[in-house]
């Protein structure tokens, strides 16, 4: 059984136990904790502060000067060295090479798809397991949303 199977058995059992549906991470790592397993070993400073670096990077946006549109002022790419070891590097999008800023697209639409296939999966599954519901849709199509919300006015974005 891998660490992450052992993790998800433990928290059926915990939910069981505890005749619980819905939980924190929080309440179940304090619980399993108390029963013994072994947590992993804290961060470092150094690891912590990539994490931090990492976050801020993934969440600022710069404004198009000529479109005015919002976009991703950094883009994240990985490589993998000799050994098979991955590096994830930080470029500005601005100061993106093409190989990179392809790098950055693919690995989006890929983590997309993989949303949309698990979404859809997930939906397929509930619909089937509630059959006197009425069934849920899971759309794929967001050209209309995405078009909408590109052109929602600048005043009306803290509403969206």
């Amino acid at each position: 059984m891998t660490r992450h199977e052992e993790m998800q058995a433990y928290v059926r059992y915990y939910k069981r136990e505890n005749k619980k549906t819905a939980v924190t991470m929080a309440e179940v790592a304090a619980a399993a904790i108390k029963m013994g397993m072994k947590a992993p070993p804290p961060l470092t400073s150094e690891e912590r502060l990539a994490k931090q670096f990492a976050a801020a990077e993934r969440e600022e946006t710069n404004v198009d000067k000529k479109t005015q549109r919002p976009y991703r002022a950094n883009l994240a790419y990985s490589l993998t060295d000799s050994k098979g070891e991955q590096t994830s590097f930080w470029v500005e999008t601005d100061d993106a090479s093409r190989n990179q800023a392809e790098m950055w697209m693919n690995k989006y639409r890929e983590q997309m798809l993989g949303e949309a296939v698990i979404g859809t999966d997930t939906i397929e599954h509930w619909n089937r397991i509630n059959p006197k519901e009425e069934p849920l849709q899971f759309n794929l199509d967001f050209r209309d949303e995405a078009e909408w919300r590109r052109n929602v006015p600048v005043e009306e974005e803290e509403l969206v």
